[in-house]
């Protein structure tokens, strides 16, 4: 029947996506991962459309235009003015799965996450301190805003071994040429190979962009909503039974939280006994008036003069209004097991239920100062903030607030030559009262072969995340009250013509809070240090094959309370090239690696990952075969992962932490189609 719902599924998908096609018009060249256009539309350097009609054009025996239904399309992230364009690479599946090679789950896709790289949380203020699920978030500065001359659509769809599947659909256009839209919806759903370990993820997000005529008024739109059900088995009772399967199916294995026999793999099964609800929404909304010189522009071709605004002076207001569910629950808890494994007493027969919940509402007024009339890239920001936290969990309900001032410079030349970034936040009065954070980047091109080179400083200044709190989701009693303080300073290298990044981070830590063990918060009290340095570089084995390298290495001060290997690395050697005019393809082996360490311990009922010093893993490297094709707006993706898992002998799953086995072997299929209609 699973194969049956799936198959159903599948031709669901494929005649949506065939109906697209009969009904779409559209032409859409890509070159070297850009997209290239040819249109009547051109934009100025600040992104603004300016009608260029050739002559003629009133002609009816004027020759039809072969780009006439081709697209003009790039989008700038929130709170960013660089624009980019749609990216076409076919060679990096983990960039479309959303899943970096360093980052691990808890043994399947949708499940807790961590990275195995060195990564503090670097954010003054108020925190929850839940980021087990970000890696599938939808979030404010990850957001898009398009400009488009035509509607366009991209829709996905990845189907794996034991039913799992994921589905992304974008869609945006421009109904004016000042106002764009966007829609994107994305949905996973993942059974997994052992008991309790189905996951479940729905996240929504729309944007929208207007400005006004004249261009004085602006305004954007956020609307995020995210949610997360994941079933929490708390690990395999026993890891040894691994090597003495029956018909190779892990799913037989008993586990140490929920009840035998509650368990399916069914698909469509969106409900959980065992484990977290996790959900946040978003609603941003930021408007703002210019004050500066109105001009115009001689159009040679029209014989006509364009009008231009030019902003010098920008009032600004964001309004910020979110909310934050936290929930644990067992309905069918085994008090013994709960005993045994995580040393917590209950009383016999009883369900669990731990609820928080956050509303955040954040008003910011700012003035902006644009020194340069012709680029909007360089400007000087001064503001303050207003924001109310409103908590409520299982045993009470508190109100607090948080003032805070903020400043930023930013300047991208209009050379590009350079770009430089500084801005700073320090809280005034209310809860995370002393809480800053300061930022600085100064970013210079070296030559015309797009070679860069970064250099940075940051300093956070915060409160412990909420989480740490006593008391706070069955968190026993402790002192951790100290501000944490985090100095990070990195540069980066970036060759585009030889394909080489090299890049290094050096992180200063004073009241690191941590976690070492399910339920016990600490403190360390000594500063620590970490040195990370990293590598990429594509080599050139011959006309049609590629190396694509990438390696970093790590090292903390002894004694630190922080679980990290040495190195981590990721090799893939592709046969790539353009066939057949349109045939775009990328196939070959790809190969993971990290050093032997004593992996972090995972809570299930705090969704922290803890420091232990007990347990170690030796993993074999992992080995995945990946097929990946491009045929003009189509893009294939065809992959057998966990090669591994094949070898004879022990050890065949790969450990993520203790008690935590990663799936065996795993087949991957998806597509990626685009749109323009």
């Amino acid at each position: 029947m699973k194969f049956f719902a799936s198959k159903k599924i599948v031709l669901f998908i494929v005649g949506i996506l065939w109906l697209q096609i009969v009904v779409a018009q559209r032409r859409i060249r890509t070159d070297g991962g850009e997209i290239q256009q040819k249109t009547g539309v051109t934009y100025d350097n600040q992104g603004r459309p300016i009608p260029n009609k050739p002559r003629g054009q009133g002609d009816s025996l004027q020759k039809r235009d072969k780009y006439a239904d081709s697209i003009t399309i790039f989008y700038k992230y929130y709170d960013s003015s660089a624009i980019r364009i749609l990216d076409s690479n076919i060679n990096d599946f983990a960039k479309k799965f959303n899943h970096p090679f360093y980052y691990q789950n808890n043994g399947n896709y949708g499940s807790a996450t961590r990275s195995l790289l060195f990564n503090p949380l670097l954010k003054s203020g108020f925190d929850a301190g839940f980021h087990q699920f970000d890696l599938y978030d939808y979030t404010i500065e990850n957001s898009r805003f398009f400009q488009t001359t035509r509607p366009y659509t991209e829709l996905s769809y990845v189907l794996a071994s034991k039913a799992e599947q994921t589905i992304n659909v974008l869609h945006t256009q421009n109904k004016k040429s000042n106002f764009n839209f966007a829609f994107e919806y994305r949905f996973i759903n993942s059974p997994g190979s052992f008991k309790t370990q189905n996951n479940n993820h729905n996240n929504i997000r729309f944007n929208a962009e207007y400005k006004s005529n004249n261009r004085k008024y602006g305004a954007l739109l956020i609307i995020i909503s995210n949610k997360h059900i994941s079933s929490e088995n708390g690990g395999i009772r026993d890891a040894s039974m691994l090597d003495s399967l029956s018909f190779n199916d892990p799913f037989q294995l008993e586990t140490r939280l929920g009840a035998f026999g509650a368990f399916s793999q069914n698909p469509f099964n969106t409900n959980i006994s065992t484990g977290n609800k996790y959900k946040n929404s978003t609603i941003l909304l930021r408007q703002f008036f210019d004050i500066g010189k109105k001009d115009s522009v001689f159009n040679t071709i029209d014989s006509v003069y364009n009008k231009i605004f030019y902003s010098r002076f920008r009032l600004q207001h964001t309004l910020n209004i979110s909310t934050y569910n936290y929930d644990f629950i067992d309905n069918n808890v085994a008090d013994t097991n709960y005993q045994k494994y995580f040393g917590i007493a209950l009383p016999n027969n009883r369900n669990i239920h731990l609820q928080t919940k956050y509303n955040l509402v954040n008003n910011e007024l700012s003035i902006i100062t644009f020194p340069d009339k012709n680029n909007h890239a360089q400007f000087i920001k001064l503001g303050a903030a207003l924001q109310n936290i409103k908590t409520i969990d299982t045993l009470n309900s508190n109100n607090d607030y948080n003032f805070y001032a903020t400043a930023e410079y930013r300047n991208r030349t209009r050379n590009n030559i350079w770009d430089i970034e500084a801005k700073a936040n320090l809280y005034l009065l209310g809860l995370n009262n002393g809480d800053y954070q300061a930022f600085v980047s100064l970013k210079r091109k070296l030559s015309k072969n797009y070679s860069y080179l970064q250099i940075g400083f940051q300093n956070v200044n915060r409160n412990p995340s909420a989480i740490f709190s006593n008391h706070f989701f069955m968190v026993k009693p402790n002192t951790v009250s100290k501000k944490e303080n985090t100095i990070k300073l990195f540069a980066t290298y970036e060759n585009a013509k030889h394909h080489l990044s090299l890049s290094a981070n050096y992180f200063l830590v004073n009241n690191y809070a941590y976690f070492d063990s399910f339920l016990v918060a600490k403190q360390e009290s000594n500063m620590f240090n970490v040195l990370q340095l990293s590598a990429e570089k594509m080599f050139k084995l011959s006309k049609r094959v590629n190396w694509y390298a990438e390696i970093y290495v790590q090292q903390p001060t002894a004694n630190a309370p922080v679980n990290l290997p040495l190195f981590i690395t990721r090799n893939r050697f592709a046969f790539e090239g353009n066939f057949f005019t349109n045939l775009f393809l990328s196939t070959g082996v790809e190969l993971k690696y990290y050093s032997n360490y004593k992996p972090s311990g995972y809570s299930p009922f705090t969704g922290q990952f803890f420091y232990q010093n007990t347990y170690s893993v030796a993993n074999r490297p992992e080995i995945n075969l990946f097929l990946h094709f491009r045929i003009k707006s189509f893009k294939a993706y065809v992959r057998l992962e966990n090669m591994n898992y094949l070898i004879p002998g022990k050890g065949k799953y790969n450990f993520t932490s203790q008690n935590y086995a990663s799936n065996g072997l795993w087949f991957r299929t998806g597509i990626w189609w685009n749109f323009v209609n």
